[in-house]
């Protein structure tokens, strides 16, 4: 009977049932009101539009950078939102820094429900002439900073039974790039460092309720990039099958997805929002 039925669902050799539930709305499973969320990098560009996403759809947050000031004057704005934003400054590429985070969103608001791992840096040079001082910061940021938000945040997780983590990788770090167009051979390793990362993680921590999962973004025009874009326009826009860089708007419904109760079903899973540069 409806309300009451029970699906059967075979794992191996084992038969276990199923409770059915009740259907939620879209709006609902959308929904992050009451949900705490961290956005490492999120005081500026593709972090603050993705904290700006997470608001709208109702979480309060946490948000970090290395420069404070930036991070209040990003929670300034967040706060016309009518949520509750707390700035801390962190440098990701240190531990020390990382635990001070954790301890501040735990005083502040005693759980955390999405880790958002945004921040990360680069370095642009021919392979040949990487400085190993500037491949070990872009690997120390980008891989072993993404791993501890994950563990010092995974375990809160783990201790409330449920969480959401959501790894900024890049479309880089699924393919080979031109060197004419992206000549960054150690942020490229290092974001194909983070899909492995997603994906294992995601099995590991599957038994507690926590998906991991990745957005790989294109190229997203920023005041950073903006005399990279215009001096390689043709080369870029050529390799982009919809013909424009990504806006200031296009990750917001892919954060929001994955951080909410829509994406329940849904692990280890690389969601690219690159303008379709990954399916020619």
């Amino acid at each position: 009977m409806p309300g009451s039925a029970k699906l059967s669902r075979w794992s191996g050799h084992t038969c276990r049932a199923v409770e059915a539930v009740e259907m939620a709305t879209v709006q609902e499973l959308l929904s992050l009101d009451g949900r705490v969320s961290v956005v490492t990098g999120g005081s500026a560009g593709l972090g603050l539009q993705m904290a700006t996403a997470l608001a709208e759809a109702g979480s309060s947050l946490v948000i970090c950078g290395r420069k404070l000031g930036a991070c209040e004057d990003a929670a300034h704005e967040l706060d016309k939102i009518g949520v509750d934003v707390l700035p801390v400054r962190c440098d990701i590429g240190i531990p020390e820094d990382i635990d001070e985070l954790r301890q501040a969103a735990a005083a502040r608001f005693g759980r955390v429900d999405v880790l958002v791992n945004n921040a990360g840096r680069a370095w642009f040079t021919l392979p040949e002439e990487m400085p190993l001082d500037r491949w070990r910061q872009v690997l120390d940021v980008n891989v072993t900073g993404t791993f501890l938000c994950s563990q010092h945040f995974g375990r809160m997780m783990i201790a409330q039974g449920k969480g959401k983590i959501i790894n900024i990788a890049s479309v880089s770090g699924l393919l080979g790039k031109r060197p004419e167009i992206h000549n960054s051979l150690a942020y490229n390793t290092s974001k194909g460092a983070v899909v492995n990362m997603t994906r294992d993680l995601a099995v590991k921590w599957a038994r507690h309720r926590i998906n991991v999962n990745a957005i790989a973004p294109g190229f997203f025009l920023a005041s950073r990039n903006r005399d990279r874009f215009e001096a390689r326009k043709d080369l870029i826009l050529g390799e982009i099958p919809l013909g424009r860089p990504g806006s200031g708007h296009d990750l917001k419904g892919p954060v929001v997805f994955l951080a909410s109760d829509a994406s329940d079903f849904v692990t280890g899973a690389i969601l690219t929002v690159d303008g379709g540069v990954t399916a020619w």
